[in-house]
C-alpha cells in the first residue's frame, strides 16, 4: 500500500517537524539545454503567435542568412552546478533539517560528475531526467536518481540511444533494468503535462497507457513544483487510481528555490530510496513559494531565464550569452557570438526589456493581484482548509 502524506509549510509552519532530512528532487542548472522547438509548436497551435514567429523567422533570414531551427536551438538555465546545489541545500538547511539535493538535468549527468569534485557536495547522487518520445506525438520525462557511479556513463548512452531511436520493446528492458537496480529511484515527472499540446484528452490515453505497459518498473509520481494546482490535483487522482506513491519534485530553472521537498528521517540518499522503493512511504512538503499564484510564477520564472547575472561567471551573464542557435556554417554557437557586431538585433532588444518590465515594481505588483489564486488555494491538493 503507498501512503503518501502532503503537507504545506504556509498552512502549518511545524509541518517538518519529527524529520531530519529534506530532499530536493529534480532541478536545472546550466548543464541542462532547454529546447525551444516549444515555440514551432505554439506558432502551429495559436493564430496570433504565428505571424510575431514568422516574422522573426523572415527577418534572420534575410539579414543574418540564417533559417531559424527551433528543434535545434535552445536555452541553459542561469545557475551553475555550485550556485543551483548550494540554493537547494540553504533552503533545506534554513529549517534546521540535513539536505540531501539530487539535480536532474535533460539526459545530461555533467552537473553531479562535477560537482562530485567539491567536498560539500561529493555525495550528490548521480541523476538525470530522461526524454523518452512515446506514442510517436509525445515525449514523458523521467528521474532517474542515483545511478551507480561505476556504469552511470554506460546508462547514460543507453537511455540517449533510446531518445534517438525509440522502440518500445526495449524500453521495457531498459525500465526493468532501472528497477532491478536497488538503489535507483526512477520517477514519471510532471505526467499529467501535455508538454507538445497533443491535447487533454489524447494525453491522459498516452499516460494511461504508459501507466499500464510500464507503471510497475516506476517507483512514484511526481507533483511538481513549477506546475498548476489543477495539473497537480490530476496527479493525486492518477496515483490513486494506479495506487502509486507521490512525491516532491520542484523542476527549478531560474534562481527560486524548489517549491516542494520530500522529508525523510533517511540519513543518506540511498537509504530515502529504500523507504520509497521498499516502504512506499513520501512525505511531501510543499514550501511558500507554491503559494504564490501560478501565472506571476511562470512570469518570474520567465524573467529569471532572461536576467542579466553580471555577478554570474562568464558564459552564464547574459540571456544571449545562455541560448544556442546553429550559425550558418551549421556550427551551435552562443546567440551573442552570431549577434553582428555581438549585440542583439534592435527589434529583439526591445522586446526584452520590454518582457524584464514586467518585473519590476508597480507593474510586477498589479499582475501578481490579478492573478492570485485565494481560492485555489482553499482547496490546494483536494484536501480541506487546514
Amino acid at each position: 500500500m503507498a501512503t503518501s502524506t502532503v503537507s504545506y509549510l504556509w498552512r502549518d509552519q511545524n509541518a517538518f517537524k519529527g524529520f531530519c532530512t529534506g530532499v530536493s528532487l529534480h532541478s536545472h542548472t546550466n548543464q541542462s539545454k532547454e529546447t525551444l522547438d516549444f515555440l514551432a509548436n505554439l506558432g502551429n497551435k495559436y493564430s496570433l503567435i504565428r505571424p510575431i514567429l514568422a516574422r522573426l523567422e523572415r527577418r534572420a533570414q534575410e539579414k543574418f542568412g540564417l533559417r531559424v531551427n527551433y528543434a535545434a536551438a535552445y536555452w541553459t538555465p542561469p545557475m551553475t552546478p555550485r550556485l543551483a546545489f548550494d540554493l537547494e541545500s540553504r533552503q533545506i538547511e534554513d529549517l534546521d533539517l540535513n539536505s540531501m539535493v539530487s539535480i536532474t538535468d535533460h539526459d545530461n549527468i555533467e552537473a553531479p560528475m562535477l560537482l562530485r569534485t567539491i567536498p560539500s557536495a561529493r555525495r550528490i547522487p548521480v541523476s538525470v531526467e530522461w526524454s523518452v518520445p512515446y506514442g510517436g506525438v509525445q515525449d514523458f520525462h523521467i528521474g532517474v536518481h542515483n545511478l551507480p557511479s561505476n556504469s552511470a556513463k554506460q546508462w547514460m548512452r543507453t537511455l540517449a540511444e533510446f531518445t534517438a531511436n525509440p522502440k518500445q520493446a526495449r524500453l521495457k528492458e531498459i525500465l526493468v533494468a532501472l528497477n532491478d537496480e536497488p538503489n535507483v529511484l526512477v520517477v514519471f515527472n510532471h505526467p499529467m503535462w501535455d508538454l507538445f499540446l497533443v491535447g487533454e484528452e489524447k494525453h491522459q490515453f498516452l499516460v494511461n497507457e504508459f501507466l499500464q505497459k510500464y507503471g510497475a518498473f516506476l517507483h512514484a509520481l511526481e507533483l511538481n513544483g513549477l506546475r498548476n494546482w489543477e495539473e497537480n490535483r490530476s496527479v493525486r487522482r492518477l496515483a490513486q487510481q494506479w495506487n502509486m506513491l507521490l512525491i516532491s519534485g520542484g523542476d527549478r530553472h531560474g534562481v527560486e528555490p524548489n517549491a516542494n521537498i520530500n522529508l525523510t528521517n533517511a540519513t543518506s540518499f540511498t537509504e530515502f530510496v529504500h523507504e520509497i522503493r521498499r516502504q512506499r512511504l513520501s512525505n511531501v512538503l510543499f514550501m511558500p513559494q507554491y503559494a504564490e499564484p501560478w501565472k506571476h510564477r511562470l512570469l518570474q520564472s520567465t524573467l529569471d531565464a532572461i536576467r542579466d547575472y553580471p555577478d554570474f561567471p562568464q558564459g552564464s551573464r547574459t540571456w544571449d550569452e545562455r541560448a544556442y542557435h546553429p550559425d550558418a556554417n551549421g556550427v551551435m554557437r552562443p546567440l551573442n557570438e552570431i549577434w553582428p557586431n555581438g549585440r542583439a538585433p534592435f527589434s529583439i532588444h526591445w522586446t526584452i526589456k520590454a518582457v524584464q518590465m514586467l518585473g519590476q515594481g508597480p507593474v510586477s505588483g498589479s499582475l501578481r493581484l490579478a492573478w492570485n489564486e485565494d481560492s485555489q488555494l482553499r482547496v490546494a491538493l483536494g484536501e480541506p482548509e487546514g
